[in-house]
């Protein structure tokens, strides 16, 4: 069972009025500049990066160009064993604050061209929202705290992280693996240290995702003889169990949610079998996809799955002719579930930033690298890094930067009033008030 998260120790969560007081130090004033006087560079390496391929699970080259552009920086990288880029600016100490963008997409460009820039300014192409903008908003930051030198502090707090394996069947790998590194000593090492976990996915700044939605994945295949249409009719049929199977579930999944009105989801995504129309087919699959605000809900439909395949293979074989249907079910994949208390000084902080930067959000529940952080009780959190996108996990993606700024400037300044809570709890701190 996860534990609840550990809220940021310290004076409490920053009100508004702090964040102003933080936000018109000269550091943070000209960082804040800095992002709409380098508007265009932050564009062009935005393009740049999507060009490049990253499929889930076939990410090294975007990964190795993070590492090169980070180094050019000042920064050190590296890539772990996992194929996660890994960068920090004094490498004496672990620190505290990760903030983190995932490499993969659902869809990667074939040629360089397939992601364009349209005569609207829009950025068009596989990945360019999801999550071109939040890894373009991960070099923006490393590129700003490098070059002014009084966010020492600031920088030095952070471990950037451009991460694999969080789209699809990548099941989270990605940050499963860092996870496991920074828990590795238990509470008397790098778990106790960890203040914060900030996820940048996608550009929307309307929400806070605080809450993590479990979900798990399973592929059902069915396999049997196969054979001629005609000749061969009374051989099992594989498609006729799979879409019984699917029937069945449906019908039982139904009534389970009726009862529980726990919010959750299922969706058969793929369906696969047959070679032709006059043909049993030898083999049929599906993959389905469950989620829920509830992890325990998950158990529940995954015991109605079985069930279903199990009324299916029954249904099926009752008077075969020749050969019996055999079936399996195969996990493909599980995302913890896990929230931050009501309390949280980093989401109270997060919404002081919001309240100052006049950004309308909210608090919801959605699927991302937080997840693992959340369900290990570290504080998380996910959030967009500013521009508008749409038709995610399409071709024809799209992201507009028009308004990145406010985006980036609610990463930075989230950031500085952490780092400002963590330096409050140093013995002697001498923080302006």
């Amino acid at each position: 069972m996860a534990t609840q998260p550990k809220t940021l120790p310290g004076p409490g969560a920053l009100d508004t009025r702090r964040i102003a007081h933080l936000a018109e130090q000269p550091a943070l004033f000209h960082a804040q500049r800095w992002f709409n006087r380098e508007r265009a560079w932050i564009n062009e390496q935005h393009l740049q990066l999507c060009r490049i391929p990253a499929a889930t699970f076939f990410e090294q080259q975007r990964a190795e160009w993070f590492r090169e552009q980070l180094e050019s920086f000042g920064w050190i990288a590296r890539l772990d064993r996992a194929g996660n880029m890994l960068a920090q600016f004094n490498e004496s100490t672990t620190p505290p604050i990760v903030v983190s963008a995932h490499l993969d997409t659902v869809f990667a460009p074939s040629r360089p061209e397939e992601v364009s820039l349209a005569p609207d300014g829009r950025l068009i192409g596989p990945g360019v929202s999801d999550n071109g903008s939040g890894l373009s908003a991960l070099l923006a930051i490393a590129r700003v705290l490098a070059e002014l030198p009084d966010l020492d502090q600031m920088r030095n707090s952070l471990l950037l992280v451009a991460n694999v394996g969080e789209e699809g069947e990548g099941n989270l790998s990605g940050m499963r693996y860092l996870c496991r590194q920074t828990t590795r000593n238990s509470e008397e090492g790098d778990l106790a240290r960890m203040k914060a976990f900030i996820v940048l996915d996608g550009p929307s700044t309307d929400h806070v995702t605080a809450q993590a939605l479990a979900s798990r994945r399973f592929e059902i295949s069915f396999a049997g003889a196969g054979g001629h249409s005609w000749n061969d009719y009374g051989t099992p049929n594989p498609v006729h169990a799979m879409a019984h199977m699917i029937s069945a579930f449906t019908e039982m999944a139904e009534q389970r949610l009726h009862i529980d009105k726990t919010r959750s989801s299922y969706n058969f995504g793929i369906v696969e079998g047959g070679t032709s129309i006059n043909s049993i087919p030898g083999s049929a699959r599906t993959k389905l996809d469950l989620r829920s605000e509830e992890s325990g809900l998950l158990d529940d439909l995954a015991g109605l799955l079985t069930a279903g395949v199990e009324r299916a293979l029954e249904r099926e074989n009752r008077a075969v002719r020749a050969g019996r249907l055999t079936a399996k079910i195969k996990e493909l994949g599980s995302r913890p579930g896990g929230r931050l208390p009501a309390g949280s000084t980093l989401l109270q902080t997060v919404q002081a930033v919001d309240g100052y930067l006049k950004i309308r959000s909210r608090v919801d529940c959605a699927s991302t690298d937080a997840n693992v952080p959340l369900s290990l009780g570290l504080p998380a959190i996910s959030i967009g890094a500013g521009g508008q996108g749409g038709g995610a996990h399409t071709k024809q993606e799209w992201y507009q930067p028009d308004g990145r700024e406010i985006g980036l400037r609610r990463i930075l300044l989230v950031l500085a009033a952490i780092v400002d809570s963590i330096r409050g709890e140093e013995p002697g701190s001498t923080r302006a008030e």
